[in-house]
């Protein structure tokens, strides 16, 4: 289970620069691109629902403020170094940035809505005279399973049909397992993976302080105050001004997003600031919060019309209430405290009101936090909430991936319209 619960850890936080759905598409056209040998002349781009979904609002990194499906596929094709995976198109030339906006005109692309089991799906195929390449990717933003050139398979890894992925089981995870974990796990073994998170996702929140970027969320409620509550929401949110707009900065993901890898983060690193906690138990409130998003992730799927902030808010407050040596019921509390009031929260695609869902649901994660240390809890029963906190996470795992279907429909149904 240790190491389980570090391969988890290892393949979650992964760098990735921009939005990851759009950063998915140049990755499977950079890699198209790669097999394919030339230039395309026609590309034909096929993706689910909460693809076009994430995508369509989002500024693309490196291409001078443009969004949606064609202009990642064009990154990619253009300038994607598919050996970078969601860096991808970390390192794009000026010239190559008019290369793609000329790409864009005088390329045929088609885009083909799917009706499929995987929430995350993609099929880029480029097209010139005499050839052609395909790449899918599905379950996760990396996992390519399935590549072609003229239609003969290169590649089939077969986890698409089955709906299942290579990576770590996440039925280990537990609040109580998790809570050991942080607790016993080698420092050693830990801080490679979770200082680069600490680092880059700071980094980014300065940046969304510094300037302006998208609505300004983060800088606006930070002229609230300086209570650590207020740098705590201020600094989540600025990441996620930064980078819904285009800011050319890495963050270190957590289940897929970079909004989530932000949110479940950053708080910690205001508390751990205004309390002075050293960085060893910094890291383990940090690596705790992490996995009790993955925890929650789980049982919802990579992509759902239930908002990843959320999850990852409501972690958030379990590691800060882990960072001030609070006992396991406490966290425990702390999570089915914040999921009965922030669960609900919609994902209508990445976009800069995304910095207010996560300052919003940072909120829930400290009232949560707050409301179980002077014992006024919610109730098994109360709502969605179940017996114990395993039974709650359940819940929010069947509202998310089942009972938020219809919702998602229709949220794609208004944004396409």
């Amino acid at each position: 289970m240790y190491n389980a619960y570090l391969s988890i850890l290892k393949e979650e936080l992964v760098p990735a620069m921009g939005c990851t759905e759009p950063i998915c598409l140049a990755y499977a056209a950079a890699k198209a691109h790669e097999i394919l040998g030339t230039m395309p002349k026609r590309v034909e781009i096929k993706a689910s629902g909460n693809i076009i979904k994430n995508v369509k609002s989002v500024i693309v990194p490196n291409t001078k403020g443009m969004k949606g499906l064609k202009a990642s596929v064009a990154a990619g094709i253009v300038a994607g170094n598919p050996k970078k995976a969601l860096e991808v198109i970390a390192e794009v030339t000026p010239e190559q940035k008019k290369e793609i906006a000329e790409f864009l005109d005088n390329t045929l692309m088609t885009i083909v809505p799917l009706n499929v089991i995987a929430q995350l799906d993609v099929t880029v195929t480029l097209y010139n005279e005499e050839h052609s390449a395909s790449v899918r990717i599905a379950g996760f933003h990396t996992n390519i399973v399935r590549m072609e050139k003229d239609e003969q398979v290169l590649f089939d890894s077969g986890y698409a049909e089955t709906g299942a992925t290579k990576l770590t089981d996440r039925s280990c995870l537990s609040m109580k397992d998790i809570y050991d974990f942080a607790n016993t796990v080698n420092i050693k073994d830990l801080k490679p993976i979770i200082k680069p998170q600490i680092e880059c996702n700071k980094a980014i929140s300065q940046e969304g302080l510094k300037n302006s970027w998208g609505a300004n969320i983060g800088s606006t409620i930070l002229s609230f105050g300086t209570d650590v509550r207020i740098k705590a929401r201020a600094w989540a949110a600025a990441g996620s001004d930064a980078r819904m707009s285009g800011c050319e900065m890495p963050v270190i993901i957590n289940s897929g997003s970079g909004n989530q890898g932000m949110t479940v983060s950053l708080p910690i690193l205001a508390y751990a600031e205004e309390y002075n906690i050293d960085e060893e138990r910094t890291i383990r409130a940090v690596a705790l919060s992490n996995l009790v998003a993955i925890h929650q992730k789980t049982g919802i799927g990579r992509l759902s019309a239930y908002c990843g902030a959320v999850s990852a808010g409501c972690a958030s407050g379990c590691g800060i209430a882990y960072l001030l040596n609070e006992p396991l019921n406490i966290i425990e509390h702390t999570l089915e405290n914040a999921l009965g009031m922030a669960a609900g929260i919609v994902c209508d695609g990445a976009k800069p009101s995304c910095a207010g869902k996560i300052a919003l649901s940072v909120e829930a994660g400290i009232l949560g936090y707050e409301m179980s240390k002077q014992g006024c809890n919610l109730l098994g029963g109360d709502g969605i909430i179940g017996k114990d906190v395993e039974e709650t996470i359940d819940h929010i795992g069947c509202l998310g991936r089942l009972g938020m279907k219809e919702t998602d429909v229709e949220i794609l149904k208004i944004m396409v319209e």
